[in-house]
């Protein structure tokens, strides 16, 4: 149980999603071992509750870290950096903006780490190696320094031409899996690239139109990491390619809404997984794209939504929202009860 399951199960659209977006930013600091002090979950209890802004939290959080200079022990930078982080990841999280492409991730880097690191937002100018626990101490190849800038606008661009219109669901998630795997390997920062990538992943899911649950990356966020990791390492030596179907099974959850037990001891390259990581996806029969599925799941959510709601959902226009709701009903994927002026929506076969 959760800081904040209190606030989630109460169910005010306000609290319950401010609740969510602090149990990630938190969450998301267990992938460097990190814990957030109590001084923050009382400080963003009050944030949550509305008695103070997010500016109001990480004003607090400068005023209590500088109270302590110099007489903290010596883990204190590592708390501040929880701390702080986990604030700036609960203010991004709550911003409906997003671009897409290179900037918008350095970006994101440096809003969580100006402050913290001195290389905020800017690429690294060295290459790195990093011993992990699933690949028994050994480290995924990085790319190397020289030539980052590059890689990442090249990755960005490739994504950009992917057609997601002409894509089954099953087909798009294997799609994003391979791009944020490959995104992640590039390593473009110093210091908390899973952290931005993370962050950067859901608000580029948001922009589908998909309304993702953060709890997901909260309860998961070391599994997250090293799925990453698994789906870029390659050993030939001892017969190990990179297996990209544990980050598959991540987002299949996250976007999808299956139940695929996520276990760390399954990522280690020694294990013998219990797990069919090449399951199907449920809702692969649905034959709808990535954008359909966004629409059925706002639908469903949302029995009466009128169309220029979901094209606001979508950010698409009434007249392209409409004839989706068509072509799903031509599926048999959507009903329309009671007719169009009176009646609402039924979605078919909807996990």
């Amino acid at each position: 149980m959760s800081e904040f399951d209190e606030y989630i199960r109460q169910g005010e659209q306000g609290p319950k999603e401010k609740a969510l977006a602090w149990q990630t930013a938190i969450g998301l600091q267990d992938v460097d071992g990190l814990k957030p002090s109590e001084y923050l979950l009382d400080t963003a209890k009050r944030h949550i509750e509305g008695d103070i802004t997010i500016d109001e939290v990480k004003g607090l959080l400068d005023s209590y870290y500088k109270s302590k200079e110099g007489r903290l022990l010596s883990d204190k930078e590592r708390t501040e950096e929880a701390d702080k982080v986990s604030a700036r990841i609960t203010e991004l999280l709550q911003e409906n903006t997003f671009a897409f492409n290179p900037l918008e991730y350095k970006r994101i880097h440096k809003r969580l780490f100006e402050g913290i690191f001195k290389f905020a937002g800017q690429y690294r100018t060295y290459n790195i190696s990093k011993q992990e626990w699933v690949l028994n101490g050994a480290s995924v190849l990085y790319n190397p320094f020289e030539n980052l800038a590059e890689t990442l606008e090249y990755d960005f661009e490739q994504e950009r031409k992917y057609n997601y219109n002409a894509a089954s669901t099953d087909q798009s998630i294997a799609h994003i899996a391979a791009f944020t795997a490959g995104l992640w390997q590039i390593h473009p920062f110093g210091e908390g690239n899973t952290r931005t990538t993370a962050v950067f992943l859901i608000k580029y899911l948001r922009s589908f139109g998909f309304a993702v649950s953060n709890d997901l990356f909260a309860a998961h966020s070391w599994y997250f990491r090293n799925a990453l990791v698994r789906a870029n390492y390659t050993n030939r030596e001892k017969g190990i390619a990179p297996d990209i179907s544990f980050l598959e099974m991540f987002l299949r959850n996250l976007v999808l809404g299956e139940q695929h037990e996520l276990r760390n001891r399954d990522l280690h390259v020694d294990a013998q997984s219990e797990n069919e990581n090449n399951s199907k996806c449920k809702n692969c029969t649905l034959n709808c794209t990535l954008e359909e599925l966004a629409v059925l799941q706002f639908i469903k959510d949302n029995p009466k939504a009128t169309q220029e709601m979901i094209a606001k959902h979508i950010n698409r226009s009434q007249r392209t929202v409409k004839s989706m709701t068509i072509r799903l009903t031509e599926k048999g994927l959507l009903v329309r009860k009671n007719g169009k002026r009176d009646g609402w929506w039924e979605t078919v076969n909807l996990v």
